[in-house]
């Protein structure tokens, strides 16, 4: 079976880790300092925050946007239930906007139609790693005193009219699933414009510690004292994967390279099949394709995707409306909410998309793909 996605582990990845496995520290420590020195580099950001998974980075965005009850969070519903789900246990009431029926991405029409004087944040995701248009949505956030935050958890490397992403919204929010441009295992990272919103995402990231001696209560109450001053959870990365982070990242050139290859020959095998739409990018956008999301017949989708499976080639579907989950619908949102979403979901299929996908097992995928749409 080749994989929908799949993480590219070499010998520099292992001699990392095993670094840090011989080492003083595994939880925690100065590789997580350089891991996150070095993320906020690439990104072109101040400073960023290591954390244990795309999801903690989302939580912690919402908890250091001070998301509270009574707020609003307007944001797609072609994303992984994370995007939501983690502002909805800050209390917030999601507002899901349809989407850019090219790209995938959240239309920035249907944001701007969603906002109200309650909107505190607007959520947009990189689908597939095809960045949004960060000064548009930023640009929104303004007007409305709301503020932009990017779930770039597919679109670490990604560009788009020259900038990087990670540089162009309030907070942006990264994934390092294995199945991610890069990975740690499971991790993910957090970076904000305002020191103000780092440190209480740095905080929440670690139950809400508080260690500075000119912020302490009883400062003097020893050398081992600290405080928990707000409520904050352990989000944190150990050191042995902030190795294996640091390891990926010099190579996340190549691996967006090989990527771009791969969209590249699905785009020439399939752009011209009759009943086949290929993933739209709008000009100026360099990503790092971490899906590559063919539409096929809504008709035939069920049968395109067993067919294929039963063929080896593991396919998925990424995603169904993240209202559609029983939790939101029990909450009250009702399908038809966001009809180019829908439509969409019916018709989209992740073909096998990783950095070492081989160029025939590329020929083995389009080959399969071709024979089954065909008949």
């Amino acid at each position: 079976m080749i994989p929908y996605g799949r993480q590219s582990i070499d010998d520099s990845d292992l001699a990392a880790v095993a670094d840090v496995l011989r080492g003083e520290w595994l939880t925690t420590g100065p590789t997580v300092d350089r891991f996150e020195a070095a993320i906020a580099d690439y990104v072109g950001a101040r400073a960023s925050i290591a954390v244990n998974s795309g999801t903690s980075a989302l939580h912690v965005a919402y908890a250091a946007a001070e998301i509270s009850p009574g707020d609003e969070v307007v944001t797609t519903p072609l994303t992984f239930v994370a995007t939501a789900a983690t502002a909805a246990m800050q209390g917030a009431r999601i507002v899901f906007a349809d989407i850019d029926e090219t790209t995938g991405n959240l239309s920035l029409d249907a944001a701007r139609a969603a906002v109200t004087s309650r909107t505190r944040a607007i959520t947009a995701v990189d689908y597939a790693g095809v960045p949004v248009d960060g000064t548009a949505f930023m640009r929104l956030a303004r007007e409305s005193d709301a503020l932009f935050i990017e779930d770039a958890a597919h679109a670490i490397g990604s560009t788009r009219d020259g900038r990087r992403v990670g540089e162009q919204a309030d907070i942006t929010t990264f994934s390092f699933f294995p199945t991610k441009n890069l990975t740690t295992a499971e991790g993910g990272a957090v970076v904000a414009l305002d020191p103000d919103v780092e440190l209480r995402g740095r905080r929440f990231r670690n139950h809400g510690l508080v260690r500075e001696r000119d912020l302490l209560r009883w400062p003097d109450e020893g050398a081992w004292h600290q405080e928990v001053h707000s409520f904050g959870l352990n989000y944190r990365l150990p050191d042995v994967l902030a190795a294996l982070g640091l390891s990926q990242l010099r190579r996340l050139g190549s691996f967006k390279l090989r990527r771009a290859e791969v969209r590249g020959l699905y785009d020439d095998a399939f752009s011209n099949v009759e009943g086949l739409r290929i993933p739209g990018c709008p000009t100026g956008a360099e990503p790092v394709w971490h899906l590559y999301p063919l539409r096929v017949p809504a008709d035939r989708r069920r049968e395109i995707f067993d067919k294929l499976r039963a063929a080896g080639i593991g396919v998925q579907v990424n995603y169904m409306p993240v209202y559609w989950h029983p939790v939101f619908e029990d909450l009250g949102y009702k399908r038809g909410l966001c009809p180019i979403a829908e439509s969409y979901y019916r018709q989209e299929i992740s073909l096998p998309m990783y950095a070492g996908l081989t160029d025939s097992q590329v020929a083995q995928v389009i080959e399969a793909v071709l024979k089954v749409v065909e008949k």
